[in-house]
């Protein structure tokens, strides 16, 4: 029910190459403490949902009090009639419901409380149309009891539009921020579409992990726990979200990586080498477990055809067609004028995982 607006296939993509795009990354002040109890009745009810669905969240809100307390000092008592429990599960699902219907441009994509606007400019000449779509994303926010904070929205531009000078985006009086880089969704992403300030970003919060592998491993922790404590604290810091990035890697960015597990397994296994130690571990290389994660998330998400992601990939092959090819893949191959485009998520695993 509540995905992002994405409307582009793949044929439609490949009538892009070579534009620009704009982004505004959309920052929502004290989301799910706006959430409007009269608002989200009547945003249930447009949804279609049942009489007993909504007398039970009803029954959920209602009769809720708070106060602050400051030391000894106690405040009265008053009754809540916005916002959510804090740490229910209701409480992304109904500020989901709420920003379900804001749809600014042709390409807005919602994650929770993270929206994003995109916008294609064919030309860098191209008059941009975002000012238009921020100002119509603030009215509908409006509409059912949000609020936008403009401190925190930021602009980025990727393509040509960079050579060129364009208006910056204004909002509630205050121009957006442009930026090179930005964190969405916990991935660092640049306007040159490299992943150096990531590969950084993620080595050094590694890093500082692997001082507490060392205080457990002079505290007497068993080889036991230290693997536990990899697998599960710096690992995943080295792997998160890895087959948006994996294939775009450099062999330098490849190496910055693998050291820091190299480390990791000299602390848990001093006296074996790197091979011996992973052979013990009964683990891989990073760039091997990041190249099987991208494998079956290609497989998984993007093969699917109940994904929305499946519309990014190309027509598939007539049946005459496959059968008569050497190798029986779906898909034709992507001939990229670029390695970066060449080295993106959807162009690499087509041209390496059917």
């Amino acid at each position: 029910m509540f995905k992002s607006r994405i409307k582009l296939n793949f044929s439609q993509l490949v009538k892009l190459k070579g534009q620009s795009v704009r982004i505004v990354f959309i920052d929502f002040a004290k989301a799910f403490d706006h959430v409007d109890h009269n608002i989200l009745v009547d945003r249930m009810r447009s949804l279609g949902l049942s009489d007993v669905i909504i007398r039970w969240m009803c029954a959920f809100l209602q009769g809720r009090q708070q106060r602050v307390k400051i030391g000894d000092v106690l405040s009265e008592w008053l009754p809540v009639i916005a916002g959510m429990p804090q740490g229910s599960y209701l409480g992304p699902l109904t500020f989901i419901m709420l920003i379900n219907g804001l749809e600014a441009a042709d390409m807005t994509h919602k994650y929770v409380d993270d929206t994003t606007l995109t916008e294609f400019l064919s030309r860098p000449s191209t008059s941009s149309s975002m000012q238009l779509y921020v100002d119509e994303l603030i009215q509908q926010a409006t509409n059912v009891g949000m609020m936008i904070n403009a401190k925190k929205t930021r602009e980025m531009l990727i393509g040509r539009a960079l050579k060129v000078s364009m208006p910056p985006v204004v909002l509630n009086n205050e121009m957006i921020q442009r930026v090179d880089t930005f964190k969405l969704l916990g991935v660092h992403i640049s306007n040159d579409l490299k992943w150096g300030q990531h590969v950084n970003i993620i080595s050094s919060k590694a890093a500082s992990r692997l001082y507490f592998l060392k205080q457990l491993k002079r505290a007497g922790a068993g080889t036991g726990d230290l693997l536990c404590f990899y697998n599960t604290i710096v690992r995943p810091v080295l792997e998160y979200a890895s087959p948006v990035w994996h294939s775009s890697l450099t062999v330098s960015q490849c190496e910055a990586l693998e050291s820091l597990q190299k480390r990791a397994m000299r602390i848990i296994f001093p006296h074996l080498d790197y091979s011996g130690s992973l052979y013990i571990a009964k683990a891989g290389t990073l760039e091997d477990r990041r190249e099987k994660l991208t494998h079956r998330f290609f497989k998984r998400n993007i093969l699917d055809e109940s994904s929305c992601l499946h519309r990014l990939l190309p027509e598939k092959r007539s049946q005459e067609v496959v059968d008569r090819l050497r190798s029986s893949q779906t898909f034709e191959h992507y001939y990229a004028r670029t390695e970066r485009f060449k080295k993106s998520f959807i162009p690499f695993c087509v041209n390496n995982y059917q």
